[in-house]
């Protein structure tokens, strides 16, 4: 699991810093419209909607971008309708892959999806493929600063957390979804640095991946998240450490 914690963790961090600000602002404005959609425009009584305007903040999105697409969701300004798709498929090394998309034209987002996975070495699957690996968690960061790591991860066990992953990047805290606000808010409470509260999907195995593989995976995935319609990507690879060095 520590490997595939790195990865994640360092997908977050890159999309965080992302130089490309169109295309990642793009990707939080659907997220953010999908959300308003389904649960209304009241972030406080629509989680999924706080945690997409707590995203778009940590990339600098402005106010007025926000706005306009919490209006799109609401009906209140007009727009391409926008589309949740899961795709399942497999890389190199037979690393299982889940493809979260939000898109206005399903047939031009599985045809680009297929070609990403074919072009790595990887293909793509069936419903539910693969989608039996993982189970839908709870995930908050926490930044341990000049804080000790092992007594945070303490905290958050005895305020509730499922289990805590403890790496170079920060801490790890799981959560049952239903519980993730709940948690998110003792922990700021008790004065914890937290970094981002969002609902993931976690690998319940894992594949090792050889470091004549690895290369490859990585390429897929990054090639993956890089298109203009993918909200997350979700893998159940362990990689190299000399390979992550290099993401």
């Amino acid at each position: 699991m520590s490997g595939h914690s790195k990865w994640a963790g360092i997908k977050h961090k890159k999309a965080v810093v992302d130089a490309r600000k169109g295309q990642t602002f793009t990707k939080v404005a659907n997220e953010i419209t999908v959300a308003a959609r389904e649960g209304g425009s009241d972030a406080n009584s629509n989680f999924r909607l706080r945690l997409a305007v707590q995203k778009a903040r940590e990339v600098n999105m402005p106010a007025d971008n926000i706005e306009r697409a919490i209006k799109r969701g609401t009906g209140e300004l007009q727009g391409e309708a926008i589309e949740e798709i899961r795709y399942e498929g497999f890389g190199p090394g037979g690393v299982a892959i889940l493809v979260d998309v939000l898109t206005d034209n399903r047939n031009r987002t599985v045809a680009a999806i297929r070609n990403v996975f074919s072009r790595s070495g990887g293909s793509l699957g069936e419903s539910n493929s693969v989608g039996w690996m993982f189970n839908r968690t709870g995930l908050i960061r926490v930044d341990p600063g000049s804080a000790d790591a092992e007594e945070l991860a303490l905290k958050a066990i005895e305020l509730g957390a499922d289990d805590v992953q403890v790496e170079a990047e920060g801490v790890e805290v799981y959560v049952a979804p239903e519980r993730l606000e709940a948690l998110r808010q003792a922990l700021v409470e008790a004065q914890v640095s937290v970094e981002t509260a969002e609902v993931t999907m976690l690998p319940t195995t894992t594949v090792e991946v050889e470091a004549k593989q690895a290369p490859s995976v990585v390429r897929l995935l990054e090639a993956l998240e890089d298109h203009d319609d993918v909200r997350e990507v979700h893998c159940n690879a362990v990689l190299p450490d000399d390979v992550l060095a290099q993401v």
